[in-house]
């Protein structure tokens, strides 16, 4: 045998370089679609139809099935995608991972490519140090799509020679005529060569490289499509295992529905391949069998599997389609719901998108804005609860303070664009246009909140990575300091819930005079703070530690407030000056509407 360790590194190498430029390739169309490519997840999932047409779109620009699916998966767990219109788009990306394949046999196989994509590299390089972002992008694109056929070409050669390394293809063909186990080892073959490469798109890539230099035949290759079909649901369930109930069930439609077509499929494998081959035979106008060992046949093969695993996965939906239902209540079994408290926080109004009326959306965001109200109280529970409970419990709590925080982010995100869309309505009067600015101030404040929890509680982390301690007499402090925010954080809560119509209901007096309680106990502590310091009672270390704390604290106090005047309908500074005049029996001020 002829081929060595270092002729296997090579094609370990080769392998590297067409993986690289898939993910470039990958990156730089994602980049070119952006946040349209969100948009196209969430907006086209009326139905499954829609949904499959959405799953092979994206998988088309991402060109990868195993990305489209994490990224339904973690849109499932942030409640942007019910788990009912997550399956239709799980279904869609089975199909769009085949057009890799027919890009590879097309491209890879019938034409000399290697010159076009060197050239395509050399177009299109210079254009990566461009000002021009979208520019960049399309530059970036292009070159891993040059890549990834160079890394091709350097698989094709890096693949032993079977005519002088006979021993492998031997060691292949004792694991052929074992009948339908022998289809049974090399579909679990193709799954364990998906989970090896992380990708189903250079799985397949591979066994049509193993196809085309005569190692395994035509019915063998087939058999690894259906196994990296089966592979290539391991990642999204990979994914799920930190999600919600709702997330893991989308990853576990994707496996069910994968296993149940690789089941059918190989039920009647020999006639279907037949079929293809006959396909083939016609539209090639060619006598050449694909299961024939002859070379001439080889090209064809490449083409008859890309043909093989387009039919299978566009039968299996066809086939599916109307079984889903079922499928459905087979993995609500399978994955029965043990709801947590943050189960019930994930868009639970305005998913389903406009109602039929402005003012009807609008009541439906301020809900959606009450319960994000909901999950900046839970964040402070999980804070304060950093100074009460044992290590083991602070890592808890600091864990679930980092979920918050992220799913703030996509509350601020998803709330906003979709009062950015009622504000698109020609109808709103002038008081809705009010409510709708007033709202967009609201979640940007709670999203800052939310932020302002999260560092706090990475400064906690520290100490605890650190292991420094703060004294009793800092930690008494910061907890009197917790607790007239969270008096004010109760005060907003009930406040939130009179965004509908109630504004004049919000009594800004008792808001400003938390605030201020706020502000007075943070001077107080930090005098007593700077006490500490001169008497070295504590570190400056630790002292920085206790100072940001506070100060974040203080800021929050601040955002609550901005809450509360955006409740109310009034400015910050024409609530203050008429306080001022009430205080000093003077005729208060008109405070201003709010700027339209």
């Amino acid at each position: 045998m002829s081929y060595t360790f270092f002729d296997f590194l090579q094609l370990i190498g080769s392998l590297g370089v067409f993986i690289y430029g898939m993910k470039i390739f990958s990156d730089g169309l994602q980049k070119i679609a952006g946040s349209k490519l969100r948009a196209i997840l969430k907006g086209m999932t009326k139905n499954r139809a829609y949904g499959v047409m959405t799953g092979f779109g994206t998988t088309t620009i991402t060109q990868s099935s195993t990305t489209t699916t994490v990224m339904v998966v973690s849109f499932v767990n942030a409640g942007l995608l019910t788990f009912v219109e997550s399956t239709g788009v799980i279904m869609g990306a089975n199909i769009g991972t085949t057009v890799t394949a027919w890009m590879v046999s097309i491209f890879g196989f019938k034409t000399q490519i290697t010159p076009i994509a060197i050239a395509l590299i050399g177009i299109f390089f210079p254009f990566l140090f461009a000002s021009n972002i979208k520019l960049k992008n399309i530059a970036e694109a292009m070159i891993g799509f040059g890549i990834l056929f160079i890394g091709l070409e350097f698989i094709k050669d890096s693949v032993p020679d079977i005519a002088e390394n006979p021993e492998m293809f031997a060691f292949l063909d004792q694991f052929t005529d074992f009948g339908v186990m022998s289809t049974l080892i090399f579909v679990m073959v193709g799954a364990i060569l998906t989970l090896l490469t992380q990708s189903s798109s250079a799985a397949t890539a591979i066994t049509l490289v193993m196809l085309f230099q005569g190692w395994i035949s035509f019915p063998i290759a087939a058999a690894m499509i259906l196994g990296e079909n089966i592979g290539t649901t391991v990642t999204a369930n990979i994914a799920a295992i930190i999600g919600n109930v709702h997330a893991k069930r989308a990853a576990r439609f994707h496996f069910f529905f994968n296993v149940i077509g690789v089941i059918w499929m190989l039920i009647i494998m020999v006639p279907f391949l037949r079929g293809i081959d006959s396909v083939m035979m016609y539209f090639t106008s060619s006598d050449i069998s694909v299961f024939s060992d002859a070379e001439e046949a080889r090209v064809n093969a490449t083409l008859a599997l890309s043909l093989f695993h387009t039919s299978f996965n566009v039968l299996n939906v066809l086939l599916l389609f109307a079984f889903v239902p079922y499928l459905i209540r087979l993995v609500e079994k399978v994955q029965p719901a043990h709801l947590t408290g943050d189960e019930k926080f994930k868009l639970q109004y305005i998913s389903g998108g406009l109602m039929s009326s402005a003012k009807l959306s609008i009541e439906q965001a301020q809900k959606e804005i009450d319960l994000f109200g909901k999950i900046i109280e839970k964040m402070h529970y999980s804070f304060s609860g950093l100074f009460f409970k044992k290590q083991k419990k602070q890592r808890k709590f600091l864990k679930k303070l980092g979920e918050r925080e992220e799913l703030t982010d996509v509350l601020e995100i998803e709330i906003g664009e979709y009062l950015t869309r009622i504000s698109e309505n020609s109808n709103l009067s002038n008081n809705d246009v009010r409510q709708v600015r007033g709202m967009h101030q609201i979640l940007s404040d709670l999203e800052r909140i939310g932020d302002l929890y999260f560092q706090m509680s990475k400064t906690v982390e520290r100490t605890l990575d650190d292991d420094i301690a703060l004294p009793d007499e800092a930690v008494d402090e910061l907890k009197t300091m917790l607790d007239a925010v969270y008096d004010s954080l109760s005060f907003m809560r009930e406040n939130l819930g009179k965004l509908n119509g109630h504004q004049s209901e919000v009594d800004l007096n008792k808001a400003i005079e938390m605030e201020r309680k706020i502000d007075e106990l943070r001077e107080t502590l930090r005098n007593s703070h700077y006490e500490r310091l001169e008497n070295n009672s504590y570190s400056v270390k630790t002292g920085i530690i206790f100072i940001d704390l506070l100060n974040r604290l203080e800021k929050i106090g601040d955002h609550i407030l901005n809450v509360n005047e955006a409740c109310a309908g009034k400015r910050l500074k024409a609530t203050r000056l008429e306080t001022e005049s009430l205080l000093g029996n003077q005729p208060p001020l008109t405070p201003p509407e709010a700027p339209q």
